[in-house]
């Protein structure tokens, strides 16, 4: 799959989200890293440059009501347990049966196009906190 147009910006973008390994960074964060290797950047430019880079599929936006947009660049198609805590972001390797083709065979007069599953829980330094 190739970039539309690989300019410094975007490969920069790209790199700051791939490179938060175990975190789902919101655009604010990316912003503060992509301008130690691109200074003058402007948080207009991340926001479309995010934007860009998920209509392309490079990223998927991780949306919460209420909430900052995350960006996660591990396509694998894993889930998330989000703390109720602290709103952290964890992924899970956990094996579900085909919920989506199940919907559409149970409601076969709806175009049901995705399926979204996420965990609810306290994470293993909250559980920590709330024991100290």
């Amino acid at each position: 799959m190739g970039m539309k147009r690989l300019t410094r910006q975007r490969k920069a973008v790209l790199e700051v989200v791939r490179g938060a390994k175990g975190h789902h960074p919101d655009a604010a964060w990316v912003y503060q890293e992509v301008r130690k290797l691109v200074p003058s950047i402007s948080l207009g430019t991340v926001y479309r440059t995010l934007e860009a880079l998920v209509e392309e599929g490079y990223l998927l936006p991780l949306t919460r009501s209420g909430e900052a947009t995350r960006y996660e660049a591990n396509l694998d198609g894993h889930l998330h347990m989000i703390c109720t805590r602290c709103g952290e972001y964890y992924d899970l390797r956990v094996h579900l049966p085909d919920l989506l083709a199940q919907a559409r065979v149970q409601y076969p007069h709806l175009d049901i196009s995705g399926v979204q599953v996420e965990y609810e829980g306290v994470c293993e330094r909250c559980r920590s906190d709330l024991q100290s």
